[in-house]
């Protein structure tokens, strides 16, 4: 297993950061209480989200070294997440079926599964890839 894999994309990270206020890039890079920050003041008033246009490089590089390559593809994960997240697929792909189609017929647990998802997403990934 290579020590510095490239975990995190810097293209997936400026596509999440389009939707930067709702904080979608910070969840995505592993930093969950400024995500919530900024879904909550708009990116801190549109000013901190322009400025993570140019911090993405840095924050890219963090998470490769900080997350741990393996079987599970992030990337992947925090596609499933942001755009089928109430379907519970990113669960599924992580192999949770049980969950995954709890979330399918609750709508993610009425969202507050993917709330905790968006908190916990790269952790459950790391997990996974540790144990592999």
């Amino acid at each position: 297993m290579k020590t510095n894999a490239d975990t995190h994309r810097k293209t997936i990270g400026y596509i999440l950061w389009i939707f930067g206020f709702t904080g979608s890039h910070r969840f995505y890079y592993g930093y969950p209480l400024l995500g919530t920050i900024y879904f909550f003041t708009l990116g801190i008033l549109f000013i901190g989200w322009i400025i993570d246009l140019f911090l993405i490089p840095s924050m890219d590089r963090k998470a490769d070294l900080r997350f741990t390559a393996g079987r599970l593809d992030y990337n992947v994960a925090w596609i499933l997440l942001t755009f089928l997240g109430i379907f519970g697929i990113h669960r599924m792909y992580q192999g949770k079926w049980l969950t995954g189609i709890l979330y399918l017929l609750t709508v993610g647990l009425v969202g507050f599964g993917v709330i905790y998802d968006f908190w916990t997403l790269n952790d459950q990934v790391t997990l996974i890839n540790s144990k592999a």
